[in-house]
């Protein structure tokens, strides 16, 4: 009967908090101290396994890529990527929809961050689209939806607390697992583009010349070589994540202040302090995750819920939907990094059971829980598209309907097709 109280004030109690709209790190820490309380636990061990939780070496790597994704977001690189793009696929039926997707690939690489992307790109390109003669909704719609593809490209800051959390995998191999379901994610949305592009009739921009676009690289290789000297640097062996990150973060504060002069020391010092507002609630978060994780280790809540999801069925196929609605509906009513920290220790061995690689299951992960970042009622990448627009979030809903299904379809090909995750990885490190 304790247990049973223990689980509810735990589980319970996390969830009506959550409802009451605390802040998702409080409500973690206030759930675990209730349920340490029926346990009869001190509050020693509430400090003890916080301060456990953040002390990892490879955790090291979170703030130093997103202080790299805040300096190069703040650096003048927006547009450089947006030119590229746009002398790439800007040719095509709804040309602009499409540079939108593609400057989303290009700029995740650098960013890691849909709500950067989303607030970044979508400031140039929606008003740009807008003048062509997209509708509003509609530019918005895809500028959120191709913010997620920054989620899956590396080096991605969400990634690194997956690998930490799910015990220790290889970054690398994580990184290199991203590219194609990002490209696939990409994809897809851009079939979907073309198909409501034609329908409307959107304009199409200038053909393809292969000097223009030789010449945009040539100007946005400077932004593209941060990605290279993190994963390739990985992958290589040459360093550690942590110490590619803090690599990267010393080469995007030349690039930025010196090459693309987008910023100056006064505006490195606003961004070094936007960087530790953010820096602040991540680690509360990792660190009061902990504490949570231990608790629901400590009452068997994984091996229940193991045996509850696979009473409903045996098969794989159903077994590997059910994970994707759960974290569909975790996406829903909770922010990345907590479904990361709490859902994995839970689902991963669920996913493992039934043949899911690791790896696998991490993009799968990372790819609900951006689509989560798009829904009600606490999509924060929903609200911050609908805030640069100046649109409703009805309407931002509406017009995004045919982009969730693109993201649904490419969701199940990563689920039911391995390779697709796994090809890169196991090509290039064995």
């Amino acid at each position: 009967m304790n247990s049973n109280l223990a689980i509810f004030a735990l589980l319970g109690g996390f969830l009506i908090l959550v409802i009451l709209r605390f802040p998702i790190a409080y409500a973690v820490a206030l759930a675990s101290i209730m349920c340490m309380k029926i346990q009869g636990m001190g509050l020693q061990t509430l400090c003890q396994q916080m301060v456990k939780g953040i002390s990892s070496f490879s955790l090291m790597a979170v703030p130093f890529f997103i202080t790299m994704g805040c300096l190069m977001g703040s650096g003048g690189i927006s547009e450089k990527l947006i030119a590229l793009a746009n002398s790439l696929v800007g040719w095509m039926t709804g040309g602009m929809a499409m540079v939108n997707i593609v400057a989303s690939y290009f700029f995740g690489g650098i960013s890691g961050s849909a709500a950067a992307d989303t607030a970044s790109l979508g400031s140039i390109l929606i008003p740009m689209m807008e003048d062509q003669g997209y509708d509003r909704d509609f530019s918005t719609a895809v500028t959120i939806t191709s913010s997620c593809e920054g989620l899956l490209v590396p080096p991605s800051h969400n990634m690194v607390i997956y690998a930490t959390t799910a015990g220790s995998l290889s970054v690398g191999s994580l990184f290199l697992a991203g590219y194609i379901p990002g490209a696939l994610l990409a994809g897809s949305l851009m079939v979907g583009s073309y198909i409501i592009s034609k329908k409307r009739q959107y304009p199409k921009g200038e053909p393809f010349h292969l000097g223009k676009f030789m010449k945009q690289l040539s100007v946005s290789i400077w932004a593209l070589a941060a990605i290279i000297i993190v994963v390739v640097g990985v992958i290589g062996g040459v360093f550690t994540a942590t110490e590619s990150a803090a690599i990267a973060v010393i080469y995007s504060l030349i690039v930025s202040v010196f090459i693309y002069k987008g910023l100056d020391w006064k505006g490195v010092w606003r961004v070094l302090g936007d960087c530790v507002d953010t820096l602040s609630i991540v680690l509360i978060l990792i660190s009061t995750s902990a504490v949570f994780g231990n608790m629901l280790t400590l009452l068997h809540v994984p091996d229940m819920a193991a045996n509850a999801i696979t009473s409903v069925s045996s098969s794989p196929v159903v077994i590997a939907l059910l994970l994707n609605l759960i974290l569909l509906v975790l996406g829903c009513i909770m922010d990345m990094a907590p479904i990361i920290l709490i859902a994995t220790p839970i689902l991963l061995p669920i996913a493992v059971s039934i043949g899911i690689d690791p790896i696998q299951f991490g993009i799968m992960v990372i790819l609900n829980c951006g689509i989560g970042l798009l829904t009600p009622p606490v999509g924060s990448v929903l609200f911050i598209g609908s805030a640069v627009a100046k649109l409703p979030m009805e309407k931002v809903v509406k017009a995004t309907l045919p982009f969730y299904l693109c993201m649904l379809i490419s969701l199940l090909l990563i689920t039911f097709v391995p390779a697709i995750s796994l090809w890169l990885p196991h090509l290039i490190m064995g």
